[in-house]
């Protein structure tokens, strides 16, 4: 490393990490202004987290998810365990340390662990068998081999978001008899309004998938295998106890924030950042999952690789100084999700696509639009606020959202709404 390089840390592997890691040329020979090093605790080749459901479902093999690597700039199975700001350098769980000038944390996040009656044992903190998570390529194999024992096995998932809702699809397509159980008024309260969220119950239910709303899940019950723990069943607040094989917890996530909080970085939600993506240590930066931005903790992929190439901005400015980079403003994020089916329409449901941005529930004085085809098993509001488009939510037929997805995350004067939202302009 020559005197002129500047020794940028990267802690995470995953999306953000790697989208940094390749704009400041790790692996490419580009990189001469940059030494990169990126400490990925997985031992799996490197992912996109975003396909887990398409892996689970059989329809990608774990491979296809690849992505691409920085050669030797990638410590695979590696995890840091301190932060020294004093000394600049990550000690690792293998006894090695990386100094860094600059260190980023791109630490992702967990999935949420609730707090069921039998989950853990007194003092414990291993899982019982047929208990899943639903967070990593390891989670993934595990459910696939969980549900490829036999047809037909028995499968709960707890939690109606956008990631329970692809877990249960993915199951009921591998052929396991799965119940959704959410504890909200409706599935994907989140990113759906009360009449998109009913659409998407009906194809559920049309695929098997037996959904339980407004329900509570107290504990799970457990019998011993082998001297081991194996899953039972599941207990609602209710009383209300089903059978289960396998058990999958959706219950959303949670920012990684441990080595910040040691480190003695600002902790929020997430690890605090301004508009350079700086924390609390001007020589620390985080971005991704386990980054907070002006109050907001997005965890999605499309925010993650724009504050990975604002970063890589603001470090390979060629001024000598940050100053004149683009700051990082924040995000107009949009959530999609496409439900396939694996042996094409011959459910009579086929495929579902669903669309979500912006500010979906409408405030005093907006004008809502909406335009439903039941036949066609379609619906599409957006939300408008004096002339511009704040939001709106689609299922179905997706043709017209990048029209519309483009004209809000611009703010542009609306002028043809009715174009915008059918496919041919007037159909």
């Amino acid at each position: 490393m020559t005197s002129e390089q500047q020794r940028v840390v990267v802690i995470g592997g995953g999306l953000a990490g790697l989208r940094l890691a390749a704009r400041l040329g790790a692996g490419t020979g580009t990189g001469a202004g940059t030494d990169v090093t990126v400490l990925g605790e997985e031992a799996h080749v490197p992912y996109n987290r975003v396909l887990l459901a398409d892996v689970l479902a059989g329809r990608y093999a774990p491979e296809v998810t690849a992505l691409p690597a920085p050669g030797p700039a990638l410590r695979r199975g590696v995890r840091a365990v301190r932060i020294d700001r004093a000394d600049r350098a990550v000690h690792c769980d293998d006894g090695s340390t990386e100094r860094y000038e600059t260190l980023v944390l791109a630490t992702g996040s967990n999935a949420v662990l609730p707090p069921l009656r039998g989950l853990f044992e007194p003092e414990g903190r291993e899982l019982p068998d047929g208990v899943h998570a639903f967070r990593t390529m390891d989670d993934c194999l595990a459910l696939s081999a969980a549900v490829a024992v036999r047809e037909g096995v028995r499968a709960v998932v707890i939690g109606g978001g956008l990631l329970g809702v692809s877990a249960a699809r993915a199951l009921a397509e591998r052929g396991a008899q799965v119940v959704l159980a959410q504890q909200g008024e409706r599935l994907m309260e989140r990113q759906l309004d009360a009449d998109a969220s009913a659409l998407l119950h009906t194809h559920l239910t049309a695929l098997g998938i037996e959904i339980h709303t407004e329900c509570r899940v107290r504990g799970l019950t457990t019998a011993q295998d082998t001297g081991r723990r194996q899953v039972t069943g599941v207990e609602f607040a209710d009383g209300y106890r089903l059978d289960a094989d396998v058990v999958v917890l959706a219950c959303g996530v949670r920012p990684r924030t441990g080595l910040a909080l040691a480190a003695g970085l600002e902790v929020r939600t997430g690890i605090v950042v301004d508009d350079r993506l700086r924390t609390s240590d001007s020589r620390i930066h985080a971005i991704g999952d386990c980054a907070e931005h002006a109050g907001r903790v997005y965890g999605l992929a499309g925010p993650a690789l724009e504050q990975a190439d604002a970063l890589a901005a603001q470090l390979t400015g060629t001024t000598g100084t940050t100053a004149a980079a683009p700051r990082y403003t924040g995000t107009r994020a949009l959530t999609r999700l496409t439900l396939t089916t694996a042996g094409g329409t011959g459910t009579g449901t086929g495929p579902l696509d669903l669309a979500a941005f912006g500010e979906t529930t409408p405030l005093p004085g907006d004008d809502v639009v909406r335009l439903a085809d039941a036949t066609r098993r379609t619906y599409r509001k957006v939300v408008v606020r004096g002339d511009r488009l704040v939001g709106g939510v689609l299922l179905g037929e997706l043709s017209s959202v990048g029209a519309l997805a483009r004209s809000w995350e611009d703010q542009e004067d609306l002028t043809d709404l009715f174009h915008l939202l059918t496919d041919d302009g007037g159909s």
